[in-house]
């Protein structure tokens, strides 16, 4: 048998990586070492449009999102990214906006100062930052923007828009070793030197280097995770994690999950986002769920409070669980932006929805509250389980009704005033 210590769970590593700060109005986000890995998301509004922006802006903060990237790619978009501020302000709304420069951002920082101002941070891409000569002359402008207005930086490189004269470079450099590379190895080696010769170009011009942070972002998982391995190694610069293209649906959320994953626990990673795909009519903010449920998940952060229910078997041909599970997990998340407030705390309940009398007790007696509803062929009795012990039997066809209020009447009591979460 195998011994306590030989099975106990490695802990994530801590990264030795410089902390940033990302500020707007009174909210600081503090980003790497040592800090929460926070979670970020990126608006598909068009952002000339101040009022659709902001409205989903506010839809992705409420969702969980710490931080919201927006595209800044037209004289007309930044002209609006003041606006976008604005109107975030009037709606209580403090996320810091990250802006998204491509090829004319050393032009829009400069001839629109209120945007680079209203920017709480300015994402740049050193590979469509310009070519030859004018590459290190536009980034410089870029830089020189983010120190007059005291603003990080994210260098952000993707293997779809790579500096194709470095990797050419590199190319040929590998032609001429005695045992060439193949062509993989040396892209990766290209993402990570185009970030990392970025960074410290930065710093010559007098960038602090907590304020800088890298990512190298590809659209495949074990491409990513070694990629990320390697520059956690090279360097101490805060990490955005993030496959560029996941995907839609499942397809996008399994390679989310399985590339980030391996690299959260390894202890790589200070920011994450989920580039997922919405199908038609979905809302943005589901990769924001999703991204919140891989940190909770590993046991990083804690968002929501997290319902346990089994997947059901021959033994539950009862709906009742189903039903029950979703309906209190859609009434805790929708909650949840108020709760934060007002009961500090409730984000670590833990709730157990089981269908049948085999593993429902013992989950629920887990749980801080429970339920295990019956079975097929068991006695129409639900036991509900409150702080492991047995405190009462549910019967009738109001049984979903009667839960859902024992669960909100115990958040009360327990994270409410003078509740036990707030006097400890």
């Amino acid at each position: 048998m195998a011994s306590q210590s030989s099975i106990a769970l490695a802990s994530p590593a801590l990264r030795a990586s410089l902390q940033s700060k990302v500020v707007w109005g009174g909210r600081t986000v503090t980003v790497g070492g040592g800090a929460p890995v926070r979670v970020q998301s990126m608006t598909n509004t068009d952002t000339a449009d101040a009022v659709g922006t902001a409205i989903q802006v506010k839809e992705l903060a409420l969702a969980g999102s710490e931080l919201v990237r927006i595209t800044v790619n037209t004289p007309e978009a930044a002209q609006a990214v003041p606006y976008v501020r604005e109107q975030l302000d009037r709606m209580g709304v403090d996320v810091p906006l990250i802006g998204d420069f491509h090829y004319n951002g050393h032009r829009l920082l400069a001839d629109y100062p209120e945007c680079a101002k209203a920017l709480s941070k300015y994402r740049i891409n050193p590979g469509n930052v310009g070519k030859g000569d004018k590459r290190d002359v536009q980034f410089g402008q870029m830089i020189e923007a983010a120190l007059r207005w005291d603003k990080p930086i994210r260098i952000g490189v993707n293997w779809g828009s790579l500096d194709q004269e470095l990797l050419a470079s590199m190319m040929d450099d590998n032609s001429k070793r005695a045992i060439p590379w193949d062509a993989k190895p040396v892209m990766y080696e290209a993402l990570i030197t185009s970030a990392i010769s970025s960074a410290q170009r930065a710093q010559e011009i007098g960038m602090d280097p907590a304020q800088i942070m890298l990512s190298c972002k590809v659209s495949g998982v074990r491409d990513l995770i070694a990629v990320y391995r390697e520059l956690a190694i090279r360097c101490t610069y805060p990490l955005h994690l993030g496959l560029t293209e996941a995907g839609m649906g499942t397809k996008g959320t399994v390679a989310s999950s399985a590339a980030l994953a391996v690299l959260l626990q390894e202890g790589i990673g200070d920011t994450i986002r989920v580039s997922l795909t919405p199908a038609p009519g979905e809302s943005r903010s589901q990769e924001v769920l999703i991204a919140s449920e891989i940190l909770q998940a590993l046991g990083l952060r804690t968002f929501v409070p997290s319902v346990t229910a089994c997947p059901g078997c021959g033994r539950t041909t009862s709906t009742t669980f189903q039903e029950l599970t979703k309906k209190i997990d859609d009434f805790l998340r929708e909650k949840m932006p108020v709760w934060r407030n007002t009961y500090p705390g409730v984000e670590g309940l833990k709730v157990a929805v089981m269908g049948c009398i085999v593993n429902g007790p013992g989950e629920s007696k887990h749980a801080d509250i429970g339920i295990s509803l019956p079975g097929t062929g068991e006695a129409p009795a639900a036991p509900v389980f409150i702080d492991g012990e047995k405190r009462m039997t549910l019967r009738g066809d109001g049984i979903a009704v009667e839960f859902q209020s024992i669960v909100e009447d115990y958040i009360q009591r327990r994270f409410g005033p003078g509740g036990a979460a707030t006097s400890n």
